[in-house]
């Protein structure tokens, strides 16, 4: 795992002195709440300047010092020079030089007596032959390093030290007495098999070059919607997409101190992360549409469309009888913090929420797949969650066989009038038995036929594999989120456990006709991989999203008005086709296609959308959020698209339209979007 927090262990120092500005105390206060890791050097760093301040004011003899300096300057250097670093709390000259002689007496003698610890696991085993595979060299110095003051090999060697004063219950880093102290100055005894990734290399739609071979996640490539002129495409149709997976992704990354990657960003998916204030349905229709017009932020001269659809809330007690199979990755890679141990804490949330009339079972993969626990009534809790508490991670992944077993499973328990899902938990790094897509695409695709769904949920980093959970979930009836911590399990396991397990419209598609008297072109944003030709529409047979109890689904369009100038891509005009135009004062025809969750056959859904005129102070709530949220996933990509897109602007309209925020989900957006303002400026100075 690549250290990626000294930024905010920069921060956090000054946090504790109260010497930050506004911006950064938000920016600490954020990253804390989601990294345990620098909340523990925050709570550390929090007792030492408390000790600290504590210790008398001794006045430290010129022969002390001088013998303080030689002795860090005769330190055996493996590994690289150590440059100067700095314990970020307020010292004396007497009370630095009280804690140098500590560490270095306690380092001294750690280094001369103390053999290497064992490894307690496979990882830690394989970990510690890795370090052992030869000499360590010194490095040289980086021609053309990434700056964040200082090169990326310094940086790591700063880790270093930090590990090493851990070690003594000391957190913090060194700087010396005078200027000349600590230049030459290393533990001796830690070498660092993984790069850091400098904190200023980020900036927007880009990463590091530093440290990549050490991240291999995978995201599907992007390939963002063009203009289209209406005269020649006057239909747009998509499919439905209730994942939210991206949101939670792109928090990840920025809590991490960095900025995403463009493909990890899918604007779709983190418009439809947040609720919106739609009016629940009506007339016995399993969803309500909405509809709105107005402005558009980030180019003057165009028009901003809102398509909103809010699906039945259905209140948990009320929800059908669910028959769940709990899928479970345990393969070596989930050997992480934030891979299984959150796993087993997420479905500990849900099997909690579970009543008599539920059942789940267990099922395992890593080398082989496995059933742990047979299928189970919802009220023995304590059976449940003690086959959850036992699993461990280790051995390669077969996915494959562990997904035909779960749905076995979930066959022969299945529900006729409830609910059979099967609730998939893993990194998606699957290496062993049926892993192309195209295999997992056809097994899922057979089962979803049989009236079994697959919810996808994601977890942990560097080996994540967004590309192929995305690609699982689409293909099985199913949504997909991605678990950063566990405030973030409970909205997908307990707030919204009614969308994340039960489907009340299937094959949902939206197909809107736009009149060439209103709509010179239009630009579809996200939903690049939910695109339908215009013949699916009509196909009861072509795949489409699926919407659970209570989801809300949100897609905009950026048109531009007929008596525009601008110029796009076009053909010649054909000889043979003459196309008239009624006229109409509709800016377009919306129609919808959904079936029951049971159903073969489709119903239809029209609705018109005529303008109105608004202006910015005229949009709607829903609207001014959603837009924001957009702006932010265009000036994420970098988007040819992004015109004069801007945190400032973003940022004013979020926070006018927190509204209702029960559960702070959009105050969280806006410090979100605060903090990559400050990655993204460090990145351009």
């Amino acid at each position: 795992m690549m250290f990626i927090h000294l930024k905010i262990k920069k921060l956090i120092s000054a946090y504790i002195d109260s010497e930050v500005t506004r911006e950064e105390k938000n920016l600490v206060e954020t990253h804390l709440a989601a990294c345990s890791r620098c909340r523990k050097y925050y709570q550390k760093l929090q007792k030492v300047s408390a000790t600290i301040q504590e210790w008398e004011n001794e006045d430290v003899s010129s022969d002390l010092e001088l013998k303080i300096r030689q002795k860090l300057l005769s330190q055996n250097v493996k590994g690289g020079t150590m440059k100067k670093t700095k314990l970020f709390v307020g010292l004396t000259s007497g009370a630095l030089a009280t804690l140098l002689v500590f560490i270095l007496a306690g380092q001294v003698y750690m280094h001369r007596t103390q053999p290497q610890s064992q490894p307690r696991t496979a990882s830690e085993k394989a970990e510690q032959q890795n370090t052992q595979r030869g000499p360590v060299t010194q490095q040289p110095p980086p021609a053309q390093s990434l700056e964040l003051g200082k090169d990326a090999m310094t940086i790591i060697r700063e880790e270093a030290q930090v590990n090493f004063l851990n070690s003594f219950g000391f957190v913090g880093k060194l700087q010396s007495v005078g200027d000349n102290i600590g230049d030459q100055y290393s533990p001796g005894a830690y070498r660092l098999e993984e790069e850091v990734m400098p904190f200023k290399s980020y900036g927007a739609g880009t990463l590091a070059e530093e440290g990549e071979e050490f991240n291999t996640e995978g995201y599907n490539r992007v390939r963002e919607n063009d203009f289209l002129e209406v005269k020649e495409n006057p239909l747009s149709t998509l499919s439905t997409d209730v994942d939210t997976a991206s949101y939670s992704n792109v928090r990840r990354f920025i809590n991490e101190g960095r900025l995403p990657p463009p493909d990890a960003v899918r604007i779709e998916e983190m418009i439809n992360y947040f609720d919106y204030n739609y009016p629940g349905p009506v007339d016995g229709t399993p969803f309500s549409i909405t509809t709105e017009i107005s402005y558009c932020p980030w180019n003057a001269s165009h028009r901003l469309v809102l398509v909103g659809l809010q699906g039945e809330r259905i209140e948990t007690q009320k929800l059908p009888p669910s028959n769940l199979v709990f899928l479970v990755d345990v393969s070596g890679s989930m050997d992480e913090a934030r891979k299984l141990p959150l796993v087993q804490s997420a479905l500990k949330l849900l099997v909690k929420q579970l009543r008599p009339q539920d059942r789940v079972a267990i099922v395992v993969y890593a080398g082989a797949a496995g059933l742990v626990l047979d299928s189970t009534p919802g009220d023995h809790k304590e059976t449940i969650l003690a086959a959850l508490e036992q699993l461990r991670a280790g051995g390669s992944t077969a996915g494959g066989a562990g997904i035909k077993l779960a749905y076995a499973i979930a066959e022969r328990n299945f529900i006729k009038t409830g609910n059979n899902r099967v609730i998939l938990a893993t990194d998606g790094d699957f290496n062993v038995g049926a892993s192309s897509d195209a295999e997992m695409e056809r097994l899922i695709e057979k089962e979803k036929e049989k009236g079994i769904f697959l919810t996808v949920a994601g977890f942990g980093t560097g080996n994540y594999k967004d590309s192929k959970m995305e690609i699982l979930a689409d293909k099985g009836n199913g949504n997909y989120a991605y678990i950063d911590n566990i405030l973030e399990a409970r909205k997908v396991f307990v707030k919204q456990i009614g969308a994340t397990i039960l489907t009340i419209a299937k094959d949902v598609k939206i197909q809107i006709e736009f009149n060439p008297q209103k709509v010179k072109a239009y630009r579809l944003i996200g939903y690049e991989n939910r695109i339908l030709s215009k013949e699916d529409f009509n196909n009861d047979k072509k795949d489409a999203g699926e919407l659970g109890a209570g989801h809300s689904v949100t897609a905009l369009y950026e048109i531009v008005p007929a008596d525009s100038t601008e110029e796009f891509a076009t053909i010649d005009p054909l000889r043979y086709q003459d196309v008239t135009v009624k006229p109409s004062t509709d800016i377009m025809t919306i129609k919808f296609r959904y079936k029951e969750p049971n159903a073969t056959e489709s119903k239809l859904l029209v609705k018109e959308l005529k303008e109105t005129g608004a202006t910015e102070k005229e949009a709607s709530e829903n609207l001014q959020f959603a837009s924001a949220v957009a702006e932010f996933g265009l000036i994420l990509r970098n988007s040819p698209h992004k015109g004069t897109a801007s945190y400032e602007g973003l940022l004013r309209r979020a926070r006018l339209a927190t509204g209702n925020d029960h559960d702070g989900y959009r105050a969280e957006f806006i410090r979100i979007v605060d903090t990559a303002r400050i990655f993204d400026e460090e990145a351009k100075n």
